[in-house]
């Protein structure tokens, strides 16, 4: 697939890039996708969510009432998960909602989903840039020079751009990011993907393994 190279003042340069085949023109695999997108949803979480059990609770063990004959539920010490106060049964407890997802159902998932951008004609490729000073206004004059305004975009940088990235940082519908760092999630999160000429090879290398 061949696109055309645009400045960041939307003008065409004249030169052209082909979009590799192997990345971008892949038969798309939504359940590889639906995979890779359910498993950086959980790594999201923070699984710090956690609630008392009856060992944990401080009171005393003194049984409050006979076993049987009061007319309700059997019951121990004050700590008993029916009392209110009591403890809770099988509450939450730290823990990581990770799980494993082999290499290639994720580079597949990846490859699918760059391939639905361009199928969609919703990949951009312009030229490297970077601002001297980081400075909202300088990318919100990007964006509407690229006819992005108002789009939600993902712009995919060879490596790491602390200008770029605190440049955008204030923008809702922005997200900047290292190739290297590319997932599913953010690419199909995007209305535009927005690749700059040196993230080409560096996603190039990092999907074809």
């Amino acid at each position: 697939m061949e696109v055309r190279v645009l400045n960041i003042q939307g003008q065409e340069t004249g030169r052209t890039v082909v979009l590799n085949d192997a990345v971008y023109g892949v038969e798309p695999n939504d359940h590889a996708i639906y995979l890779d997108v359910k498993l950086f949803l959980a790594n999201q979480r923070q699984g710090t969510a956690k609630s008392k059990e009856r060992s944990e609770i401080s009171g005393s063990t003194r049984k409050l009432g006979r076993q049987k004959g009061g007319g309700g539920a059997r019951r121990g010490d004050i700590n008993s998960p029916v009392l209110v106060g009591g403890a809770r049964v099988f509450g939450p407890k730290p823990r990581d909602y990770g799980f494993k997802l082999n290499k290639k159902v994720r580079l597949l998932a990846r490859k699918s989903a760059l391939s639905y951008k361009a199928q969609e004609n919703a990949i951009l490729v312009v030229e490297d840039f970077t601002f001297d000073t980081p400075k909202t206004k300088s990318l919100i004059e990007v964006l509407k020079n690229l006819k992005l305004d108002g789009k939600k975009a993902l712009f995919v940088l060879p490596g790491a751009n602390k200008a770029v990235y605190l440049s955008a940082r204030n923008l809702e519908k922005v997200n900047v990011m290292a190739a290297s760092a590319l997932n599913t999630y953010r690419v199909l999160d995007a209305e535009v993907l927005v690749l700059t000429e040196g993230a080409l090879p560096v996603v190039d290398q990092n999907l074809n393994k």
